[in-house]
Protein backbone atom coordinates (compact mmCIF):
# COMPACT_ATOMS: atom_id res chain seq x y z
CA UNK A 1 0.00 0.00 0.00
CA UNK A 2 3.05 2.31 0.35
CA UNK A 3 3.11 4.97 -2.32
CA UNK A 4 -0.59 4.56 -3.20
CA UNK A 5 -2.53 7.73 -2.58
CA UNK A 6 -5.47 7.16 -0.24
CA UNK A 7 -8.88 8.11 -1.64
CA UNK A 8 -11.26 9.76 0.86
CA UNK A 9 -14.21 10.27 -1.49
CA UNK A 10 -17.42 8.28 -0.99
CA UNK A 11 -18.05 7.85 -4.73
CA UNK A 12 -21.43 7.23 -6.36
CA UNK A 13 -19.91 3.87 -7.33
CA UNK A 14 -17.10 2.82 -5.00
CA UNK A 15 -15.70 0.37 -7.56
CA UNK A 16 -15.44 2.94 -10.33
CA UNK A 17 -12.66 5.36 -11.18
CA UNK A 18 -13.89 8.73 -12.42
CA UNK A 19 -12.06 11.19 -14.70
CA UNK A 20 -11.01 14.35 -12.83
CA UNK A 21 -12.33 17.42 -14.64
CA UNK A 22 -10.01 20.41 -14.46
CA UNK A 23 -12.07 22.96 -16.38
CA UNK A 24 -14.80 23.53 -18.92
CA UNK A 25 -15.17 25.79 -21.92
CA UNK A 26 -18.52 26.24 -23.64
CA UNK A 27 -19.96 22.81 -24.46
CA UNK A 28 -16.74 21.00 -23.52
CA UNK A 29 -15.17 19.55 -20.38
CA UNK A 30 -11.46 18.76 -19.99
CA UNK A 31 -9.95 16.19 -17.64
CA UNK A 32 -6.52 16.19 -16.01
CA UNK A 33 -5.01 14.16 -18.84
CA UNK A 34 -6.11 16.81 -21.33
CA UNK A 35 -8.89 14.69 -22.82
CA UNK A 36 -11.84 16.73 -24.13
CA UNK A 37 -15.48 15.66 -23.73
CA UNK A 38 -18.40 17.24 -25.55
CA UNK A 39 -21.02 17.58 -22.80
CA UNK A 40 -23.95 16.25 -24.83
CA UNK A 41 -26.17 15.88 -21.76
CA UNK A 42 -25.39 19.15 -19.93
CA UNK A 43 -24.21 17.09 -16.98
CA UNK A 44 -27.57 15.88 -15.69
CA UNK A 45 -29.54 18.22 -17.97
CA UNK A 46 -28.43 21.06 -15.70
CA UNK A 47 -25.47 22.89 -17.29
CA UNK A 48 -27.85 24.58 -19.71
CA UNK A 49 -25.40 27.30 -20.75
CA UNK A 50 -22.28 25.20 -20.88
CA UNK A 51 -19.14 25.94 -18.92
CA UNK A 52 -16.85 28.84 -18.12
CA UNK A 53 -19.27 31.79 -18.30
CA UNK A 54 -17.37 34.44 -16.36
CA UNK A 55 -20.34 36.78 -15.86
CA UNK A 56 -22.13 34.17 -13.73
CA UNK A 57 -19.03 33.46 -11.63
CA UNK A 58 -18.44 37.17 -11.16
CA UNK A 59 -22.03 37.75 -10.03
CA UNK A 60 -21.67 34.99 -7.45
CA UNK A 61 -18.39 36.44 -6.20
CA UNK A 62 -19.86 39.93 -5.91
CA UNK A 63 -22.79 38.66 -3.87
CA UNK A 64 -20.47 36.61 -1.65
CA UNK A 65 -18.52 39.79 -0.88
CA UNK A 66 -21.72 41.58 0.16
CA UNK A 67 -23.57 38.85 2.07
CA UNK A 68 -22.79 35.19 1.54
CA UNK A 69 -25.58 33.88 3.78
CA UNK A 70 -28.73 35.12 5.46
CA UNK A 71 -31.34 32.97 7.14
CA UNK A 72 -34.70 33.56 5.43
CA UNK A 73 -36.61 33.12 8.68
CA UNK A 74 -35.13 36.48 9.68
CA UNK A 75 -33.71 38.25 6.62
CA UNK A 76 -33.94 38.45 2.83
CA UNK A 77 -31.82 39.99 0.08
CA UNK A 78 -32.58 42.20 -2.86
CA UNK A 79 -31.28 39.46 -5.16
CA UNK A 80 -33.93 37.10 -3.77
CA UNK A 81 -36.71 39.53 -4.66
CA UNK A 82 -35.29 40.26 -8.12
CA UNK A 83 -35.01 36.58 -9.04
CA UNK A 84 -38.49 35.77 -7.69
CA UNK A 85 -39.93 38.62 -9.76
CA UNK A 86 -38.07 37.49 -12.88
CA UNK A 87 -39.29 33.89 -12.54
CA UNK A 88 -42.83 34.94 -11.63
CA UNK A 89 -43.08 37.01 -14.80
CA UNK A 90 -41.82 34.06 -16.87
CA UNK A 91 -44.37 31.63 -15.38
CA UNK A 92 -47.95 31.06 -16.57
CA UNK A 93 -50.66 33.45 -15.37
CA UNK A 94 -51.68 33.24 -11.71
CA UNK A 95 -48.40 31.59 -10.64
CA UNK A 96 -46.78 34.52 -8.87
CA UNK A 97 -45.08 33.36 -5.67
CA UNK A 98 -41.65 31.71 -5.81
CA UNK A 99 -40.21 29.57 -3.02
CA UNK A 100 -36.51 28.68 -3.30
CA UNK A 101 -34.67 25.48 -2.40
CA UNK A 102 -31.25 24.10 -3.32
CA UNK A 103 -32.28 21.14 -5.50
CA UNK A 104 -35.14 19.51 -7.36
CA UNK A 105 -35.70 16.86 -4.69
CA UNK A 106 -36.24 19.62 -2.11
CA UNK A 107 -38.48 21.52 -4.53
CA UNK A 108 -40.77 18.54 -5.01
CA UNK A 109 -40.69 17.68 -1.31
CA UNK A 110 -41.77 21.26 -0.61
CA UNK A 111 -44.62 21.04 -3.13
CA UNK A 112 -45.93 17.77 -1.64
CA UNK A 113 -45.90 19.26 1.86
CA UNK A 114 -47.51 22.48 0.69
CA UNK A 115 -50.35 20.50 -0.91
CA UNK A 116 -50.93 18.66 2.37
CA UNK A 117 -50.94 21.83 4.49
CA UNK A 118 -53.16 23.69 2.01
CA UNK A 119 -55.88 21.02 2.23
CA UNK A 120 -55.53 20.31 5.94
CA UNK A 121 -55.83 23.95 6.98
CA UNK A 122 -58.83 24.42 4.69
CA UNK A 123 -60.65 21.70 6.62
CA UNK A 124 -59.98 18.83 4.20
CA UNK A 125 -58.11 16.94 6.89
CA UNK A 126 -57.95 13.54 5.19
CA UNK A 127 -56.32 14.71 1.97
CA UNK A 128 -52.76 13.40 2.18
CA UNK A 129 -52.20 10.80 -0.55
CA UNK A 130 -50.22 11.81 -3.63
CA UNK A 131 -50.70 10.09 -6.99
CA UNK A 132 -47.55 9.85 -9.10
CA UNK A 133 -46.61 7.91 -12.22
CA UNK A 134 -44.44 4.85 -12.75
CA UNK A 135 -41.14 5.40 -14.56
CA UNK A 136 -41.05 9.00 -13.37
CA UNK A 137 -38.48 10.75 -11.23
CA UNK A 138 -39.11 13.51 -8.70
CA UNK A 139 -36.12 13.24 -6.38
CA UNK A 140 -34.38 11.19 -3.71
CA UNK A 141 -35.85 12.51 -0.44
CA UNK A 142 -38.33 10.08 1.10
CA UNK A 143 -41.37 12.12 0.04
CA UNK A 144 -40.20 12.81 -3.51
CA UNK A 145 -38.97 9.22 -3.93
CA UNK A 146 -42.37 7.97 -2.72
CA UNK A 147 -44.15 10.12 -5.30
CA UNK A 148 -41.78 9.09 -8.09
CA UNK A 149 -41.86 5.84 -10.00
CA UNK A 150 -38.18 4.95 -10.34
CA UNK A 151 -38.40 1.26 -9.47
CA UNK A 152 -34.68 0.71 -8.96
CA UNK A 153 -34.19 3.70 -6.69
CA UNK A 154 -37.35 2.87 -4.71
CA UNK A 155 -36.59 -0.82 -4.20
CA UNK A 156 -33.89 -0.51 -1.52
CA UNK A 157 -36.03 1.85 0.55
CA UNK A 158 -39.46 0.27 0.12
CA UNK A 159 -40.08 -0.10 3.90
CA UNK A 160 -39.43 3.63 4.36
CA UNK A 161 -41.63 4.94 1.54
CA UNK A 162 -44.95 6.71 2.02
CA UNK A 163 -48.16 5.03 0.93
CA UNK A 164 -48.59 6.96 -2.30
CA UNK A 165 -50.36 5.68 -5.40
CA UNK A 166 -49.11 5.38 -8.98
CA UNK A 167 -50.52 5.11 -12.48
CA UNK A 168 -48.75 4.76 -15.83
CA UNK A 169 -47.71 7.77 -17.86
CA UNK A 170 -48.65 8.03 -21.55
CA UNK A 171 -45.91 6.09 -23.34
CA UNK A 172 -47.51 5.71 -26.73
CA UNK A 173 -44.55 3.94 -28.34
CA UNK A 174 -45.04 1.07 -25.87
CA UNK A 175 -48.41 1.72 -24.30
CA UNK A 176 -48.58 0.01 -20.88
CA UNK A 177 -52.35 -0.28 -21.40
CA UNK A 178 -51.92 -1.96 -24.82
CA UNK A 179 -53.80 0.81 -26.64
CA UNK A 180 -53.06 2.28 -30.06
CA UNK A 181 -52.32 6.00 -30.16
CA UNK A 182 -54.59 6.63 -33.17
CA UNK A 183 -57.46 4.85 -31.42
CA UNK A 184 -57.00 7.00 -28.28
CA UNK A 185 -56.91 10.19 -30.33
CA UNK A 186 -59.90 9.35 -32.53
CA UNK A 187 -62.05 8.43 -29.52
CA UNK A 188 -60.57 11.19 -27.34
CA UNK A 189 -60.29 8.56 -24.65
CA UNK A 190 -57.00 7.69 -22.96
CA UNK A 191 -56.72 4.77 -20.56
CA UNK A 192 -53.77 6.58 -18.98
CA UNK A 193 -56.26 9.32 -18.01
CA UNK A 194 -59.19 7.12 -16.99
CA UNK A 195 -56.78 5.14 -14.82
CA UNK A 196 -56.05 8.30 -12.84
CA UNK A 197 -59.77 8.73 -12.12
CA UNK A 198 -60.08 5.06 -11.22
CA UNK A 199 -57.22 5.47 -8.75
CA UNK A 200 -58.78 8.63 -7.27
CA UNK A 201 -62.13 6.89 -6.75
CA UNK A 202 -60.55 3.78 -5.28
CA UNK A 203 -58.51 5.81 -2.81
CA UNK A 204 -61.44 8.16 -2.14
CA UNK A 205 -61.22 11.74 -3.47
CA UNK A 206 -61.38 12.97 0.12
CA UNK A 207 -57.98 11.30 0.71
CA UNK A 208 -56.04 12.54 -2.35
CA UNK A 209 -54.10 15.79 -2.03
CA UNK A 210 -52.07 16.05 -5.25
CA UNK A 211 -51.17 14.57 -8.62
CA UNK A 212 -47.56 15.07 -9.68
CA UNK A 213 -46.13 14.61 -13.18
CA UNK A 214 -43.32 15.67 -15.48
CA UNK A 215 -44.60 17.43 -18.62
CA UNK A 216 -42.10 15.34 -20.58
CA UNK A 217 -40.93 12.20 -18.82
CA UNK A 218 -37.19 12.69 -18.39
CA UNK A 219 -34.49 10.43 -17.02
CA UNK A 220 -36.66 7.37 -16.40
CA UNK A 221 -38.08 7.00 -19.91
CA UNK A 222 -35.87 9.16 -22.07
CA UNK A 223 -37.73 12.35 -23.06
CA UNK A 224 -41.24 10.98 -23.66
CA UNK A 225 -43.77 13.75 -24.47
CA UNK A 226 -47.51 13.29 -23.79
CA UNK A 227 -50.16 13.09 -26.53
CA UNK A 228 -51.96 16.34 -27.29
CA UNK A 229 -54.81 16.87 -24.83
CA UNK A 230 -53.56 14.52 -22.11
CA UNK A 231 -52.79 17.21 -19.53
CA UNK A 232 -56.00 19.13 -20.23
CA UNK A 233 -57.92 16.03 -19.19
CA UNK A 234 -55.69 15.62 -16.13
CA UNK A 235 -56.37 19.25 -15.19
CA UNK A 236 -60.11 18.61 -15.46
CA UNK A 237 -59.85 15.58 -13.14
CA UNK A 238 -57.85 17.53 -10.56
CA UNK A 239 -60.41 20.35 -10.60
CA UNK A 240 -63.32 17.90 -10.29
CA UNK A 241 -61.91 16.23 -7.17
CA UNK A 242 -60.15 19.22 -5.51
CA UNK A 243 -56.67 17.81 -6.12
CA UNK A 244 -53.65 20.04 -6.60
CA UNK A 245 -51.77 19.53 -9.88
CA UNK A 246 -47.99 19.68 -9.46
CA UNK A 247 -45.97 19.87 -12.68
CA UNK A 248 -42.33 18.93 -12.18
CA UNK A 249 -40.26 21.15 -14.50
CA UNK A 250 -36.94 20.53 -12.77
CA UNK A 251 -35.56 19.14 -16.04
CA UNK A 252 -37.72 20.95 -18.61
CA UNK A 253 -37.85 24.47 -17.18
CA UNK A 254 -35.94 27.53 -18.38
CA UNK A 255 -35.84 26.91 -22.09
CA UNK A 256 -34.91 23.24 -22.36
CA UNK A 257 -37.92 22.45 -24.58
CA UNK A 258 -37.96 25.73 -26.51
CA UNK A 259 -40.25 27.74 -24.21
CA UNK A 260 -39.62 29.13 -20.73
CA UNK A 261 -41.58 26.21 -19.30
CA UNK A 262 -42.84 23.08 -21.05
CA UNK A 263 -46.18 23.81 -19.34
CA UNK A 264 -46.76 26.49 -21.99
CA UNK A 265 -46.83 23.74 -24.63
CA UNK A 266 -49.35 21.53 -22.85
CA UNK A 267 -51.94 24.28 -22.51
CA UNK A 268 -52.75 24.21 -18.79
CA UNK A 269 -52.08 26.21 -15.65
CA UNK A 270 -50.86 23.97 -12.79
CA UNK A 271 -51.29 24.74 -9.11
CA UNK A 272 -47.56 24.37 -8.52
CA UNK A 273 -44.58 24.26 -10.87
CA UNK A 274 -41.33 22.92 -9.45
CA UNK A 275 -38.05 23.90 -11.07
CA UNK A 276 -34.30 23.47 -10.69
CA UNK A 277 -31.25 22.63 -12.82
CA UNK A 278 -31.53 25.24 -15.60
CA UNK A 279 -32.50 28.15 -13.34
CA UNK A 280 -28.81 28.64 -12.44
CA UNK A 281 -27.51 26.67 -15.45
CA UNK A 282 -25.78 24.41 -12.95
CA UNK A 283 -23.49 27.14 -11.61
CA UNK A 284 -24.97 26.89 -8.11
CA UNK A 285 -27.41 24.57 -6.29
CA UNK A 286 -30.73 26.33 -6.87
CA UNK A 287 -34.31 25.16 -7.34
CA UNK A 288 -37.79 25.91 -6.05
CA UNK A 289 -41.50 26.05 -6.72
CA UNK A 290 -43.85 28.62 -8.26
CA UNK A 291 -47.24 28.63 -6.56
CA UNK A 292 -50.70 29.57 -7.84
CA UNK A 293 -52.45 32.57 -6.28
CA UNK A 294 -55.31 30.36 -5.08
CA UNK A 295 -52.95 28.22 -2.99
CA UNK A 296 -51.23 31.31 -1.60
CA UNK A 297 -54.61 32.82 -0.65
CA UNK A 298 -55.46 29.59 1.15
CA UNK A 299 -52.25 29.71 3.17
CA UNK A 300 -52.88 33.36 4.09
CA UNK A 301 -56.50 32.76 5.10
CA UNK A 302 -56.27 29.35 6.76
CA UNK A 303 -52.66 29.06 7.92
CA UNK A 304 -52.06 32.60 9.17
CA UNK A 305 -49.73 33.05 6.19
CA UNK A 306 -47.20 30.50 7.47
CA UNK A 307 -45.88 27.53 5.49
CA UNK A 308 -44.69 25.01 8.09
CA UNK A 309 -41.54 24.07 6.24
CA UNK A 310 -38.07 25.38 5.42
CA UNK A 311 -34.41 24.68 4.64
CA UNK A 312 -31.27 26.32 5.96
CA UNK A 313 -30.09 27.26 2.48
CA UNK A 314 -33.43 28.33 0.97
CA UNK A 315 -32.86 31.49 -1.03
CA UNK A 316 -29.09 31.34 -0.50
CA UNK A 317 -27.80 34.73 -1.71
CA UNK A 318 -24.88 33.39 -3.78
CA UNK A 319 -27.05 30.76 -5.47
CA UNK A 320 -29.76 33.35 -6.17
CA UNK A 321 -27.14 35.66 -7.69
CA UNK A 322 -26.11 32.79 -9.98
CA UNK A 323 -29.74 32.41 -11.05
CA UNK A 324 -30.10 36.10 -11.86
CA UNK A 325 -26.90 36.11 -13.90
CA UNK A 326 -27.85 32.91 -15.74
CA UNK A 327 -31.27 34.25 -16.72
CA UNK A 328 -29.54 37.38 -18.05
CA UNK A 329 -27.42 35.18 -20.32
CA UNK A 330 -30.50 33.28 -21.53
CA UNK A 331 -32.04 36.58 -22.59
CA UNK A 332 -28.94 38.24 -24.03
CA UNK A 333 -27.93 35.20 -26.08
CA UNK A 334 -31.47 34.55 -27.46
CA UNK A 335 -31.29 31.01 -26.11
CA UNK A 336 -34.94 30.11 -26.80
CA UNK A 337 -34.52 30.79 -30.51
CA UNK A 338 -31.40 28.62 -30.61
CA UNK A 339 -33.18 25.76 -28.84
CA UNK A 340 -35.98 25.75 -31.41
CA UNK A 341 -33.54 25.85 -34.32
CA UNK A 342 -31.00 23.34 -33.04
CA UNK A 343 -33.68 21.09 -31.54
CA UNK A 344 -35.34 20.60 -34.92
CA UNK A 345 -31.94 19.99 -36.51
CA UNK A 346 -31.02 17.42 -33.85
CA UNK A 347 -34.35 15.61 -34.20
CA UNK A 348 -33.90 15.24 -37.97
CA UNK A 349 -30.30 14.06 -37.60
CA UNK A 350 -31.38 11.46 -35.03
CA UNK A 351 -34.05 10.21 -37.45
CA UNK A 352 -31.26 9.73 -40.00
CA UNK A 353 -29.34 7.67 -37.44
CA UNK A 354 -32.45 5.58 -36.83
CA UNK A 355 -32.53 4.63 -40.51
CA UNK A 356 -28.87 3.60 -40.32
CA UNK A 357 -28.83 1.70 -37.01
CA UNK A 358 -31.31 -1.04 -36.09
CA UNK A 359 -30.53 -0.41 -32.42
CA UNK A 360 -32.77 2.68 -32.44
CA UNK A 361 -36.45 1.91 -31.91
CA UNK A 362 -37.77 5.41 -31.31
CA UNK A 363 -36.69 9.06 -31.45
CA UNK A 364 -38.68 11.51 -29.31
CA UNK A 365 -38.56 14.66 -27.25
CA UNK A 366 -38.91 18.43 -27.50
CA UNK A 367 -36.38 21.18 -28.10
CA UNK A 368 -32.99 20.06 -26.80
CA UNK A 369 -34.38 17.29 -24.61
CA UNK A 370 -34.22 14.35 -27.01
CA UNK A 371 -34.32 10.64 -26.33
CA UNK A 372 -33.61 7.51 -28.33
CA UNK A 373 -34.95 4.13 -27.30
CA UNK A 374 -32.47 1.29 -27.70
CA UNK A 375 -33.35 -2.26 -28.76
CA UNK A 376 -31.24 -5.21 -29.79
CA UNK A 377 -33.09 -5.51 -33.08
CA UNK A 378 -35.76 -3.07 -34.26
CA UNK A 379 -37.30 -5.38 -36.88
CA UNK A 380 -37.87 -8.14 -34.35
CA UNK A 381 -38.53 -5.66 -31.54
CA UNK A 382 -35.97 -7.60 -29.52
CA UNK A 383 -35.15 -5.92 -26.22
CA UNK A 384 -31.78 -5.91 -24.52
CA UNK A 385 -31.43 -8.03 -21.41
CA UNK A 386 -31.05 -5.59 -18.48
CA UNK A 387 -27.81 -7.40 -17.54
CA UNK A 388 -26.27 -6.22 -20.82
CA UNK A 389 -26.48 -2.60 -19.63
CA UNK A 390 -26.73 -1.45 -23.22
CA UNK A 391 -27.25 2.27 -22.63
CA UNK A 392 -24.44 2.51 -20.09
CA UNK A 393 -22.14 0.55 -22.36
CA UNK A 394 -22.95 2.70 -25.37
CA UNK A 395 -22.28 5.85 -23.35
CA UNK A 396 -18.95 4.39 -22.25
CA UNK A 397 -17.94 3.98 -25.88
CA UNK A 398 -19.02 7.55 -26.61
CA UNK A 399 -16.93 8.85 -23.71
CA UNK A 400 -13.89 7.12 -25.15
CA UNK A 401 -14.63 8.93 -28.41
CA UNK A 402 -15.04 12.28 -26.66
CA UNK A 403 -18.73 12.85 -25.84
CA UNK A 404 -20.90 12.11 -22.83
CA UNK A 405 -24.63 11.35 -22.95
CA UNK A 406 -27.28 10.50 -20.33
CA UNK A 407 -27.96 6.73 -20.32
CA UNK A 408 -31.01 5.19 -18.67
CA UNK A 409 -32.64 1.82 -18.14
CA UNK A 410 -35.96 0.41 -16.95
CA UNK A 411 -38.01 2.69 -19.19
CA UNK A 412 -40.62 0.03 -20.01
CA UNK A 413 -41.39 -1.55 -16.66
CA UNK A 414 -38.70 -0.36 -14.29
CA UNK A 415 -36.36 -3.19 -15.29
CA UNK A 416 -36.54 -3.66 -19.07
CA UNK A 417 -36.01 -0.86 -21.55
CA UNK A 418 -32.86 1.09 -22.48
CA UNK A 419 -32.57 4.67 -23.63
CA UNK A 420 -30.14 7.51 -24.15
CA UNK A 421 -30.90 11.20 -23.59
CA UNK A 422 -29.24 13.81 -25.79
CA UNK A 423 -29.48 17.21 -24.10
CA UNK A 424 -26.56 19.52 -24.93
CA UNK A 425 -26.25 23.07 -23.60
CA UNK A 426 -28.98 25.34 -24.96
CA UNK A 427 -26.43 27.57 -26.68
CA UNK A 428 -24.94 24.63 -28.61
CA UNK A 429 -23.78 25.33 -32.16
CA UNK A 430 -24.60 23.46 -35.36
CA UNK A 431 -20.95 22.38 -35.62
CA UNK A 432 -21.13 20.87 -32.13
CA UNK A 433 -24.43 19.22 -32.99
CA UNK A 434 -22.82 17.56 -36.00
CA UNK A 435 -20.02 16.34 -33.74
CA UNK A 436 -22.58 14.86 -31.32
CA UNK A 437 -24.27 12.94 -34.14
CA UNK A 438 -20.93 11.81 -35.62
CA UNK A 439 -19.79 10.40 -32.27
CA UNK A 440 -23.15 8.72 -31.72
CA UNK A 441 -22.94 7.16 -35.17
CA UNK A 442 -19.43 5.86 -34.55
CA UNK A 443 -20.42 4.61 -31.10
CA UNK A 444 -23.24 2.52 -32.54
CA UNK A 445 -20.86 1.00 -35.09
CA UNK A 446 -18.35 0.03 -32.39
CA UNK A 447 -21.18 -1.21 -30.16
CA UNK A 448 -22.41 -3.50 -32.94
CA UNK A 449 -18.95 -5.02 -33.37
CA UNK A 450 -18.65 -5.59 -29.63
CA UNK A 451 -22.01 -7.37 -29.50
CA UNK A 452 -20.95 -9.65 -32.36
CA UNK A 453 -17.79 -10.56 -30.45
CA UNK A 454 -19.88 -11.28 -27.36
CA UNK A 455 -22.18 -13.54 -29.38
CA UNK A 456 -19.25 -15.42 -30.93
CA UNK A 457 -17.75 -15.93 -27.48
CA UNK A 458 -21.05 -17.34 -26.18
CA UNK A 459 -21.23 -19.76 -29.11
CA UNK A 460 -17.64 -21.00 -28.82
CA UNK A 461 -17.15 -21.20 -25.07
Amino acid sequence: MDGIKKDYVFHRDLKKKYPIITHGEGSYLFDESGKKYLDACSGAVAANLGHGITSIGEAMAEQAKKAAFVHTMRFETKALHLLAETIGKMAPDHLNKVYFTTGGSEANESALKLARQYHRDAGRHQKHIVIGRWQSYHGNTIGSLSAGGDVKRRHAYTPNLLNYAHVYSPYCHRCPYDRQKDDCLSKQNWTCVTDIERSILELGPENVSAFIAEPIVGSQQGAVPPPLGYFKKVRELCDRYQILLIIDEVMTGFGRTGTNFATEQIGIVPDIITFGKGVSAGYAPLAGMIVHDQVIEGIIENSDGKFIHGYTYSGHPVAVAAGLAALDVYKQDSVLENVKKQGLYLFNRLLELKQKHAFISDVRGRGLLMGIELVKDREQDLLFDPAEKAAERLNGIAMELGAVFYPGSGSIDGTKGEHLIISPPLNVTKTEMDEIVRILDESFTIFKLQLRKDELYEITK
